[in-house]
Parts: structure tokens; C-alpha cells; sequence
């Protein structure tokens, strides 16, 4: 599948337009559009793929699986929400609540994990 194609169907996904996706990821007006016809730079295409929380890979057609590549397993704080995806979807507000609940309750009663 082309490059276009599959950046197209992602958006649909979140629930983007072109337009928007363009919008979101802090490119010049039409740019995605034109990937139709012209080789993205790889700054742009990165931009593209975190809005999407998938790789760059996944939008190239290097792979099938649309997660993220994280080779950081780092801790990630959730306490200022920084966590933002998970299997490349968006993680609803109410499941991170959930999330810190859980933590919090553990934590108050000394477990550790």
C-alpha cells in the first residue's frame, strides 16, 4: 500500500482529516497531499507518525504491526498525564484514572510490583 493510502486510513482512525492531520503535526498547508507525487523528509514523516502513535515504519509498509517502536523503557509519569498511548491508540481520559487509582492503592498499601 502507498505511503498516502495508509497515512489516509490512520487518520480516519483517530478521526482525523488530511487537513487536520497536516494541522496537527505542525506541517505547511498541503504537505501530506503531496506525498502522493514527492518523498516526505523524514522530520515530517516522524511528525505524521507520533499524531498517529504508530512508526514511521508502519506508514512506510516496513511493517504490519502499527505500534509505536519504543526502544525507551524508561518509567513514563503518568501523574502529569504523559502517557498518551498504548498499542498505538490513544488512551481514554477515564482508563488513566483508572490507571492512577489502581497505582495509588498499591502504593498506599506498601505493594510493590
Amino acid at each position: 500500500m502507498a505511503l498516502l493510502d495508509t497515512v489516509k486510513i490512520m487518520a480516519k482512525k483517530h478521526g482525523y482529516s488530511l487537513t487536520e492531520l497536516n494541522e496537527k503535526a505542525g506541517l505547511g498547508k498541503n504537505t501530506i497531499y503531496s506525498w502522493k507525487t514527492k518523498t516526505p523528509s523524514t522530520e515530517n514523516l516522524q511528525k505524521v507518525a507520533k499524531v498517529l502513535h504508530t512508526s514511521t515504519d508502519y506508514l512506510l509498509g516496513n511493517t504490519d504491526d502499527p505500534s509505536p517502536v519504543s526502544k525507551d523503557h524508561h518509567a513514563v509519569d503518568i501523574e502529569n498525564d504523559e502517557l498518551l498511548s498504548y498499542r498505538g491508540r490513544p488512551i481514554p481520559e477515564d482508563y488513566l484514572n483508572i490507571i492512577k487509582n489502581l497505582m495509588d492503592s498499591d502504593i498506599q498499601h506498601g505493594r510493590k510490583r
